[in-house]
This record gives C-alpha cells, structure tokens and sequence, in this order.
C-alpha cells in the first residue's frame, strides 16, 4: 500500500503540470461544445418564428378603395360600337361640359371607349401622391391599346371625390385578327395607367394621438393570439398587452412612446414569434390540387385503393341483299365490354403518421391527385384523419 501512494505522489510530481494542461483543454472542449450546442438551439428554437409584422394588421391602417367612370379615346378603331349607347351619351355630355353642342344620334366614332376605373388609396396618403389606377372596359371595344383615360374622378364608399385619374393605358397585350383567324395576348380590354392617380382629399387619421392599438391576426387562432402578447410584454417593462380574442391584441401605448408611435410600432413589428398553424388539408375538386399541412396526422389505419376500368366498344354489321332480290338492308348492333381491375396491396399506416411517411404511403399505391381527394374523404369519414379537411 505504502508503496503504491509513493508511485501515485512521484506520478503526480513528474506529471502534474501536463495533467493541468489536459484538464484546462477538456474544460475549454467543453465549453465550446456548450455554447455550439445553446447556439444550434436558439437556432432551432427560431427556425419558424416569424416578425408580428408577417401575420398581423394594425386596424385602421388599411387601403380605401376607390371607383369611377370614364372614357378612354385615341383608340385605333376598337373602342365601343353603336350599339354602346352609353358611350355615345357619355361623350355627348363631354363635349357639352367643354361648350359644344351636339346631339347624340350624330355621333358615330369608334375610337372612345366607355370604361371603368378602380383603385386602391393607400392609408395616409396626403395630396399629390400619385397611385397607379386599373381601366376596365365596360362596352364592346376590342382593345384600349394606345387609347388615353380622359379626366375621371374617383370617389369612395361615401361618395366624395378622393382622386382624379387620367393618363395614357397600357395594356400589356395585343389583338390582331385577319379575315379567317386572330390572335390575341394577355387581355387588351383591361388595362393600366401607371401613376395616373393624383390624391385630392386626405383621409383623416389619429394615429400620432393614439393611446392603444389594436393589432389583428391574418389568421385567427387563440394560441398564436397569447404568443403575440407574451412576446410584447416581454419586450416591454410593463404587460401592455392583452389579447381580446381569437384574432386581436390590444396593446397600450407606453408614455415615453406617446410623442413617437411610429417607433413604438417599428419595435412591436420585428418582435419575433412562432405562429400555431392549424392541422389543415385543403382540396381543390375542380383541379384536382390537394395541399397538405405539415402538422396532418393519422391514426393507425389500413389504406387500398384499386382502379376499376371499364371500357365499351360499339359497332355494327352490317348486311346486304344481292342485287336485284328485292331484300332489306341488316343492320345488326354489336357491343363489346371489357372490364379491368388492378391488384393493390392493403397499407399499413401507423398511428401519428407524419406528412414524409403519409406521401410515401400514397404514392407507394400509385395515387393521382384526384384520387387522393377521395382517399382523404374517406379518411376523414372514418374518424382517423387528425386535420380539418376544407374542400374548395
């Protein structure tokens, strides 16, 4: 004994500082394994987070839509017939309005078009901005191509004028037609006039006097909604917000950002969050497009799907009398039937299937994409689809 703790001192003394150097180089590995492994995490923990701004609205920060009629001229023979009587009317008043007289049945042109323009305000807008604003034909022209919007107000829901459109139309296309064939690109009939919208009329906003805002989710959901509002109150000294439903959070402004909402909202808007998304399987029947959720899961079921065709072939034979023997003429339907029927094995799902192991199984069946409309249906009238099943 005595002399093994003698060998283990004279170990020790001969090879302590080296000892010393391992242990300092296993507790640097260490520590660098550490941070690598709370660095992969942050990054896994922020993989899907999102900015507030992404999935949330401000309300009564929002677009007001704007409508008016008006003409398009310069048109190179395609604008409305006689037939348009509203166009004819329309560019009677004009001229009236510029102190001409002149009657309407007198008028034949072919190059005005009666249209309609549309347009969207952005929210504060202030006067002599400039928008960009669609011309839609509402009579029989054929195309606005080259034509220019004569002067149109635009009003809004309330009926007051907000914007005045006029501008040359662009309408990214063409149509040519010849005496036996045409072609065309794109629609000719639609168009647009870029910068063509000048604001007339501000819309009034509070928004530098507000003391709390409202934010509203682009998809409703109750967690999402208490994700947002823990997010913000921990950025914050105070809880300042509070969800009031599903789809909406309440935030109070705090009183060192009542002279600066602007910035109060530049903060909240690149907080970072990670949205819930609801277990979803869209299906569209009418083109045969189905969207699957990531979050779809199944129960533990048993999936075959077979094809059965069945194709009918008619024909007749048809039998003649000899010349001359005064006999009738035989026809005789004939029809031939074939019906075929494809093998497929059973499959075996396991309960809480992902979506990699549900695509795997299907295509292993050989699916379409019709089918799986009906593959999906069934699964859901059979209780083991753990998604909501939304057709189009």
């Amino acid at each position: 004994m005595v002399t093994g703790l003698s060998q283990t001192i004279t170990d020790d003394f001969y090879y302590g500082d080296s000892m010393k150097k391992i242990c300092l180089n296993n507790r640097l590995i260490l520590i660098q394994a550490v941070i690598a492994l709370g660095i992969l995490l942050c990054l896994v923990a922020t993989a899907h987070a999102v900015r507030i701004k992404e999935i949330t609205e401000i309300q009564g920060v929002r677009q007001n839509q704007l409508v008016g009629y008006g003409l398009v001229v310069g048109l190179n023979g395609t604008g409305d017939g006689d037939k348009a009587k509203f166009t004819v009317q329309s560019l009677a008043s004009m001229l009236e309005k510029m102190g001409m007289t002149v009657n309407p049945i007198d008028i034949k042109v072919k190059n005005v078009a009666a249209v309609m323009i549309t347009a969207n305000m952005p929210p504060f807008s202030r006067q002599g901005m400039r928008m960009d604003v669609s011309v839609s034909s509402i009579g029989d022209a054929k195309d606005l191509q080259g034509g220019t919007l004569l002067f149109t107000p635009l009003k809004a829901a309330d009926g007051q004028t907000y914007a005045i459109a006029q501008g040359p139309v662009s309408t990214g296309g063409f149509s040519v037609q010849g005496a036996g064939a045409g072609t065309q690109k794109n629609f000719p009939t639609v168009g647009r006039v870029a910068g063509g919208g000048l604001i007339e009329r501000e819309v009034s906003s509070s928004f530098k006097n507000k003391e709390s805002l409202m934010l509203t989710l682009n998809h409703q959901d109750f967690t999402t909604a208490t994700r947002v509002a823990e997010s913000i109150n921990t950025s914050f000294p105070s809880q300042i917000a509070r969800t009031s439903d599903s789809g909406s959070i309440e935030v109070r402004v705090p009183p060192e950002y009542m002279d600066n909402v602007v910035g109060f909202v530049t903060r909240i808007e690149n907080l970072s969050v990670t949205p819930d998304v609801v277990s979803r399987v869209v299906v569209n029947e009418r083109t045969g497009t189905v969207v699957i959720g990531e979050n779809v899961r199944i129960s533990k079921v048993a999936i075959a799907h077979g094809n059965l065709s069945i194709q009918i072939k008619e024909s007749s034979d048809v039998s003649q009398p000899m010349p001359f023997s005064q006999g009738q003429t035989v026809v005789t339907p004939n029809t031939n039937i074939a019906v075929k029927e494809e093998k497929s094995p059973i499959y075996l799902m396991e309960s809480g299937a992902s979506i990699g192991e549900i695509v795997r199984a299907l295509n292993a069946l050989g699916v379409t994409p019709r089918d799986l409309i009906s593959i999906f249906q069934g699964l859901q009238a059979a209780g083991v689809l753990q998604a909501k099943l939304e057709l189009m």
